[in-house]
């Protein structure tokens, strides 16, 4: 379940200066004990007399009437930049490549699948190779649907987010398709061999809804039901199973959680041959905490998992489990990779006992987990580089071997094999452009298959790993991308990127567009590996939450005085981008360390952390920032609410604020909010929000080469001229 939240965010914080220490020390000594005797305040009283609430109905009038006329005022002052045409003509030709290499995903039927956009596909084709075609300098493709296609005949602007396939054929899938990018989304029966959706099949209107196969002629599925019956987090708690050839109103309750849950939802295990081993549904108390409960036909089981711990697979006969917490009574411990044999789960679920496969060291952290046939697939952080391991499970325990990949890179596990032990693996690094290799989990041999072309000339850069100094004295790593031949002058035009939250990392990643539009015009990219992430594992994530939230502003502070230290930069050539729970980390350091940064881009941010809980699906990130509701915890939230923190007088730098109308995640009136505080104060404010796009801000990628463009020339502007 946390991997399924964690899917659906990105972050960023803001922060006042002079309180930088003291989130802390504003806490009971038992927060916890606190808040549950704490009278909570109602949330009418929360942000009632702020004169922009007007601006959380989302597609309203007035709200809309105004970010256009942003739009209308933004759009000339950057597009009017002589540099703007020339960069966005440069993004749109990286993104709408033809040689780019397609990543594929190995199906039941035998082919591999792809989806891709281009010039001629906006909106993109699902389509499918054979795997000797793939190998190929020019593969065969076979449209599977043509996106573009079905939005021209149905008159909507479809976003593909994917499709969920019955094993073990893969042949009948649930097409899940979003108007204009929003998380809401329809889920469409479609038979892959006829290319065409299923006359009759399953057809589930829009909404926030969790849906898996159970078998051929069964649903189950987690959605608004009933009108308004969702969480506070605005997800269904509600699961039911429904057959084929029923109203979607006959549909029959297997499980329930509350309202006051994150969300609720099933999910099916199965084996490498597509047969139930069990079915489950998860209840989600937070973000980050879950119940898992086994349903058969005398009902639901609890199962004796801790509350942060997620399921990561099932091999061999073993429930593969990861912990996000001590079990101090198993004697296991957090960042431990775990297994259970499933019979004995099931037959005892209380007596059944763990085995551990992999409990990481200090500096390493398990980054994904994944299964081929018979083998577990274990991709590890070891000091924010990537390593792969193959692990067996046989009568002495678990054993594993190292894949012989490539050094100090980003190593993603890709789609794997049900058939046999093989999975693609993907290999990258900030000037490395990402090589896609076959491996085989069982000899261990590895094919490069494709080799990304580069789109900018990274011999002019060279890749460097520094550590700062926070200020409770935690080493801080980050990146710094920088021109071989920079003067250490602080001069360097340098953008420096973070994310700091819901235990997400950010490791090495080539990006054709930030090479091109960056760093091949003179530019130095760095990227702070700031507590809240997952780079060192469950800790380093623990280390920054709620009434410790300060200690990732302070590592982002620490990280740029750092580069100030070290000449590369300074805060005249110093700037800074982040979006979602990045852009909160972008709106703290705007109101906390103005004088530290001369650029600031700030992407689909949260930013009224006072209000942040009722509005998009904030509810569910009480357990990442703490509840504004409780007021201890408000105390705490307070000190780095960007919105409440915004004064006149200050040394703001202009900002360049970016949203999506169709975000129904991270709801854009944050953004809309921050730009019009911003001018009330007097400051000069750049503000963009694409009509379509959802939490990604662009539905498609001339959108996204126009986001970009913008971005970059602002960039320019600041940082270079």
């Amino acid at each position: 379940m946390r991997s399924l939240l964690l899917a659906l965010l990105a972050s960023t914080s803001l922060m006042t200066p002079v309180l930088s220490t003291s989130a802390q020390a504003a806490q009971p000594a038992d927060p916890v004990a606190a808040a549950d005797t704490e009278a909570r305040t109602p949330l009418a009283e929360l942000g009632k007399n702020d004169p922009y609430k007007w601006m959380e109905e989302i597609e309203g009038a007035r709200a809309m009437d105004w970010a256009k006329a942003q739009n209308a005022a933004t759009l000339p002052k950057l597009q009017g930049d002589p540099r703007y045409a020339g960069l966005e003509a440069q993004a749109l030709a990286i993104l709408n490549a033809k040689d780019r290499v397609p990543g594929v995903s190995f199906a039941g039927d035998g082919f591999l699948r792809n989806f891709w956009q281009d010039a001629d596909h906006v909106r993109g084709l699902w389509r499918k190779t054979a795997l000797e075609s793939y190998r190929t300098a020019d593969p065969q493709w076979e449209t599977i649907l043509d996106i573009d296609a079905l939005s021209k005949a149905e008159n909507a602007n479809w976003v593909f987010k994917g499709a969920q396939c019955l094993p073990p054929h893969d042949t009948r899938c649930l097409v899940t398709l979003s108007n204009g990018g929003k998380d809401a989304v329809t889920i469409r029966e479609f038979d892959t061999a006829a290319k065409a959706f299923v006359p009759g099949g399953f057809d589930l209107p829009e909404g926030k809804q969790n849906v898996t196969w159970l078998d051929q002629d069964t649903l189950l599925v987690a959605r608004e039901w009933e009108p308004g019956q969702v969480t506070k987090s605005s997800y269904p708690y509600v699961v039911k199973s429904w057959k084929r050839g029923t109203p979607l109103a006959s549909a029959t309750e297997v499980y329930r959680g509350t309202p006051d849950d994150v969300s609720a939802g099933p999910s099916v295990i199965r084996d490498s041959d597509g047969v139930v081993q069990a079915v489950l549904a998860y209840r989600a108390v937070s973000f980050f905490e879950s119940e898992t409960y086994l349903l058969t036909d005398q009902g639901a089981a609890k199962l004796p998992f801790p509350l942060k711990s997620s399921i990561q697979g099932y091999v061999s006969g073993q429930l593969v489990l990861s912990l996000e917490q001590d079990w101090a009574e198993k004697g296991f411990k957090t960042g431990d990779l775990i297994s259970f044999d499933l019979k004995a789960l099931k037959a005892e679920p209380a007596k059944a006992q763990a085995t551990l496969v992999l409990r990481p060291t200090a500096r390493q952290s398990v980054e994904q987990v994944t299964t081929t046939r018979g083998r577990l697939i274990v991709g590890l952080l070891d000091n924010v580089t990537g390593v792969a391991h193959a692990y067996s499970h046989g009568a002495k325990g678990w054993t594993h071997q190292k894949f012989d990949l490539p050094a100090n890179s980003t190593i993603s596990l890709g789609s794997t094999s049900e058939k046999d032990e093989r999975l693609f693996v993907s290999v990258t690094g900030y000037l490395a452009p990402t090589t896609y290799w076959l491996a085989d989990a069982g000899s261990l041999k590895l094919e490069q298959v494709k080799a990304s072309p580069a789109r900018f000339d990274a011999s002019t850069h060279v890749v460097e790993q520094f550590e700062a100094t926070s200020t409770d004295g935690t080493k801080i790593p980050y990146f710094v991308v920088r021109p071989k031949a920079v003067k250490y002058d602080g001069q360097a035009p340098t953008l420096l990127y973070a994310y700091g939250g819901f235990q997400v990392s950010m490791t090495p990643a080539y990006s054709g567009v930030m090479g091109k539009l960056w760093l091949e015009r003179g530019g130095t990219y760095v990227v702070a590996n700031i507590r809240g992430g997952g780079e060192f594992g469950p800790a380093w994530h623990d280390a920054a939450l709620k009434a410790n939230r300060q200690k990732a502003y302070d590592d982002f502070y620490a990280v740029s005085q750092d580069l100030i230290d070290r000449k590369i930069t300074s805060p005249r050539h110093l700037g800074i981008m982040g979006g979602s729970n990045g852009g909160l980390l972008m709106g703290v350091a705007l109101t906390q360390r103005p004088e530290l940064y001369n650029a600031v881009v700030v992407q689909v941010p949260l930013f009224d952390m006072i209000r942040y809980s009722q509005i998009g699906a904030g509810a569910s990130w009480v357990g990442e920032y703490g509840d504004p509701a409780i007021p201890s915890e408000r105390a705490v939230i307070a000190r780095y609410d960007p919105y409440s923190n915004l004064k006149a007088g200050q040394h703001y730098p202009e900002v360049f604020i970016e949203t999506s109308t169709k975000d129904d995640r991270v709801h854009p009136a944050h953004a809309r909010k921050a730009a019009a505080r911003l001018e009330e104060l007097g400051y000069p404010v750049l503000y963009y929000e694409n009509i379509d796009g959802g939490h990604a801000a662009s539905a498609n990628l001339a959108e996204t080469a126009r986001r970009q463009a913008l971005e970059y020339v602002y960039l320019s502007k600041k940082l270079m001229d």
